[in-house]
């Protein structure tokens, strides 16, 4: 009889499980689910929106990704922002981090908050910032000039590295912050009595930091390095409002050339193969989130 009871007890508590879930399952195939079949689908077309036809063969779009050259510019631009960019910048963050909790610092708050704001701006608006400062009748120009570095203004936006390195300044510059909340709220977690042990043991910072920091920080540095590899292959707007693509596409980012095919800035829009390469990039982000979360796996 009590078997029979709790055996009820369960069937209803998992019958109440699935009431709750139900609604959000829905949702989520309907506005999640449904529109990436229709992509891919779309994926398989060509033409304008209003003249969508099958592709012959049908994985044309994804073929013709690899001989577009401008494309694979767009791919080997993202990956390069990515490898440099992502690593300086967490890198950054956590040493930021790991200063910012110090118990004996006075005004944390306010040294917490100037690190913080960059991430507070719009993206249109710091983009446009650092086109100003880097302009060749910029602040930057004319400070390297009067320190005599430079003979004369340097078109830093107008040279293929020069522009790529403004780039990644700017999205260090502007995530840096963002991604030292979240060690910040990982050290935090951390008991102070661990580093007081570790000092009775002799350990010094460096080691401290590497020894223990470093580990208890794992699964928050494999987040943020899975959210940073998310947003540098979808970058967008540093590439349309710092440079344009340029110059000649040699600073355009995989979600900028998409761009420019979904909404025909030659004058033709391919629907069919911008939702191709969007698929592309998710494959990217999926493979690349994968493998990290295989390598910061410390469960046996």
């Amino acid at each position: 009889m009590k078997e029979k009871k709790k055996m009820s007890l369960l069937a209803k508590q998992s019958a109440a499980g699935w009431v709750f879930l139900t609604p959000a399952t829905i949702l989520i195939a309907i506005m999640a689910f449904w529109p990436m079949v229709q992509a891919f689908i779309m994926s398989l077309q060509t033409g304008s929106s209003a003249n969508l036809q099958w592709n012959d063969p049908i994985f044309n779009n994804y073929t013709r990704m690899f001989s577009d050259k401008v494309f694979m510019t767009s791919v080997g631009n993202t990956f390069l922002y990515l490898i440099i960019q992502v690593p300086i910048m967490l890198v950054l963050a956590i040493l930021l981090a790991q200063l910012l909790n110090n118990q004996h610092l006075r005004f944390k708050g306010f040294f917490r908050t100037c690190v913080f704001l960059p991430c507070a701006t719009a993206l249109v608006s710091y983009a446009l910032i650092f086109k100003s400062l880097f302009a060749t009748d910029g602040l930057i120009n004319a400070i390297l000039v009067n320190l005599g570095i430079l003979e004369q203004n340097y078109n830093f936006l107008g040279h293929p590295t020069s522009a790529k390195a403004v780039i990644i300044l700017a999205l260090i510059w502007r995530w840096t912050g963002y991604n030292m909340v979240f060690y910040l709220a990982g050290l935090q977690n951390i008991e102070y009595s661990v580093y007081e042990a570790a000092k009775i043991d002799g350990a010094n910072g460096w080691q401290t930091f590497w020894r223990i920091t470093v580990p208890l920080l794992r699964p928050t540095i494999v987040m943020t390095f899975i959210m940073s590899i998310n947003g540098t292959l979808q970058l967008f707007d540093e590439s349309v409002n710092l440079t344009n693509g340029g110059p000649s596409n040699s600073t355009i980012t995989m979600s900028h050339y998409i761009y420019n095919n979904t909404f025909g800035t030659g004058g033709v829009s391919n629907f069919g193969y911008a939702t191709a390469m969007c698929f592309f990039v998710f494959i990217l982000v999926a493979i690349l989130a994968f493998i990290n979360m295989k390598v910061g796996d410390t469960r046996d």
